[in-house]
Formats: C-alpha cells, sequence, structure tokens
C-alpha cells in the first residue's frame, strides 16, 4: 500500500488563544520584544485538510470574512508546509484547505493556529515521523504563537512567546468572545507601545497568575489578568473601550484584549453566567460567542 493509499487526506484541528497575562519589554535591537505571557488555549478552531499534490496550494472557507486572508505563499499554513518540505527532504507537495472560525487579525492567533495544524497535517500526511519538539522549533521559526498552538492547553512563554512551559490549570475557564470587523495590526500596536519609556528589561509572569490557574479559580484569575499592549490598543482603536466597560458591567469578572486585539475576552464565572453576558452583548448589538478552556493543541481528527 503506497502512503497516498494509506493518507488521501489528513484533517487537522488547532485552537485559538487568548493570553491571560501578557508582559512586555522595551524593543531589542533585532526589532523584537522580550515577552513574559500565560497563554490558555480555548475551543475555537481552525481547521485544515491537508490531501496529496504535485505542487503546494491553498483554499480558505468559513462563516467570517476571509478577504483578507492571502492564499499565495505568504500565507502561513502554506509556508509551514513548505518548511517542514524543505526541513525533511520531501519531493511532493501539498493542497490544503481551510476552515476559518478565528477571528482574522484579531490578537487571537488564528494564522498561527493554521500554521501549527499545517505542520500536524503534512507531517502525517507525509509520514516525515517529526517529533513534538521538532515541530515547535519549526514552527518557532514562522511566528512566536505558532509552538503554543502546537502544545495547547495552558503554557508560559517566555522569549518571544515560543520558548513554553507548561502550566498547571485545574478546571475550566468561561470566556465570551466579543470579536470585531475591522483588524488591528500587530506592529501598529507594538509601534504604539514603544512610545512608552517604562517597560521592564525583564518581564515575568507574577504567581498570582500561577496560583488562580493551578486553583482553577475564576475570581482569582480575574484580578491576575492583565496585558501591556491593551493601553496601546486602545489608544488606537478607542471604541472598544466603551465594549470592555458594557461587558465588565453586564456581568464579566474581568474583560480584557485579547493579544494585540482588537478581539475582546471576557471571563465569566461560570458557563450561566458567560450565556447571560453573550445574550446582553448581543442586545446591544455586538457579535459574541462562548468559549472555554483549556483545550488541546493541534491534532488529527
Amino acid at each position: 500500500m503506497t502512503l497516498v493509499e494509506e493518507f488521501p487526506d489528513v484533517r487537522v484541528r488547532a485552537p485559538a488563544k487568548i493570553n491571560v497575562f501578557l508582559a512586555a519589554g522595551s524593543r531589542a535591537d533585532d526589532g523584537y520584544h522580550e515577552l513574559a505571557t500565560a497563554f490558555q488555549a480555548v475551543s475555537l478552531f481552525e481547521d485544515i485538510i491537508a490531501s496529496h499534490s504535485d505542487g503546494f496550494s491553498l483554499s480558505i472557507t468559513g462563516p467570517i470574512d476571509t478577504s483578507s486572508v492571502p492564499t499565495d505563499d505568504s500565507n502561513l499554513a502554506l509556508r509551514a508546509a513548505r518548511l517542514l518540505a524543505e526541513h525533511t527532504e520531501y519531493g511532493g507537495g501539498v493542497h490544503i484547505d481551510i476552515r476559518k472560525e478565528v477571528p482574522v487579525a484579531g490578537g487571537m492567533a488564528g494564522g498561527s493556529a493554521d500554521a501549527a495544524a499545517a505542520l500536524v497535517a503534512c507531517d502525517v500526511l507525509w509520514g516525515t515521523g517529526l517529533s513534538m519538539r521538532e515541530l515547535q522549533a519549526l514552527g518557532s521559526r514562522l511566528g512566536a504563537d505558532v509552538p503554543f498552538a502546537l502544545m495547547g492547553g495552558t503554557a508560559i512563554g517566555t522569549g518571544r512567546g515560543d520558548v513554553l512551559n507548561p502550566a498547571l490549570a485545574r478546571g475550566r475557564f468561561e470566556w465570551v468572545i466579543v470579536p470585531n470587523a475591522l483588524g488591528l495590526s500587530t506592529p501598529d500596536v507594538y509601534r504604539e507601545f514603544d512610545r512608552q519609556d517604562d517597560s521592564p528589561a525583564a518581564p515575568a509572569v507574577p504567581s498570582e497568575v500561577l496560583h488562580a490557574l493551578r486553583a482553577g479559580d475564576a475570581r482569582m484569575l480575574a484580578e491576575a489578568l492583565h496585558n501591556d499592549l491593551q493601553a496601546p490598543a486602545l489608544r488606537l482603536r478607542p471604541d472598544l473601550a466603551a465594549v470592555l466597560e458594557y461587558g465588565e458591567t453586564n456581568g464579566a469578572l474581568a474583560g480584557i484584549v485579547s493579544g494585540s486585539g482588537p478581539t475582546l475576552a471576557f471571563l465569566a464565572e461560570n458557563r450561566i453566567e458567560a450565556r447571560s453576558l453573550q445574550q446582553s452583548l448581543e442586545r446591544a448589538g455586538h457579535e459574541a460567542l462562548t468559549v472555554y478552556g483549556p483545550v488541546h493543541g493541534a491534532r488529527v481528527v
């Protein structure tokens, strides 16, 4: 039996993420910032199907607006596939079909999830047999969030956010996500952040965050939520502040800008409270969806 007969296609699902804590240091000479962050993978997924092909191609579908997502070689999923082929000296190609559900340019690492899913799918499809550590090393060459999309769960990230250590998180945390049709550029948010002069040289995740995750205590975690990119994101998009205030006064334990934004994440005490907050936001004219975490990283489904 040939490999093509054994695996005509492979489907992989990879999660979005929320940074429940993010501290950024000053800009280094290489243009990157030293980060200390606590990631949580949540139940909003990107699904890809990889199938054998002579070349490398991509198609995108999904319930969200994907008109701004490239389908050429600049797409992270195609870059991931080409990188894996080069690394393993695989001579064939792949067609990747992506079903997107994570907001585009929304601060939840949807593109990184696509790249992680592509690495896993192509590794299985082609039978290249790389370890998770090897896939993560390749992923870090594509973007700082790709290794976490491979790992999933809850983790502490340092360096550019790509040096990961798993963190114990008990129970299930309930979130209400409010996407925004007008994306925010991550480089623009960091440029706004760089206008500050008080960035720490060595940022760190405080013990309060780790204790809250370990205890599975949503109220404790709500007190510890923090994002250094929130203030610059709100300066660029002041309209988001009103939505944050609305959520926090209508049932959320706390709200936070997800990553570089503009997606907002509200932490709820339980599923009932999350659903109630979702309905309240929708009545106020905001798109909202409930998700939970932590969930698994990229895996074959």
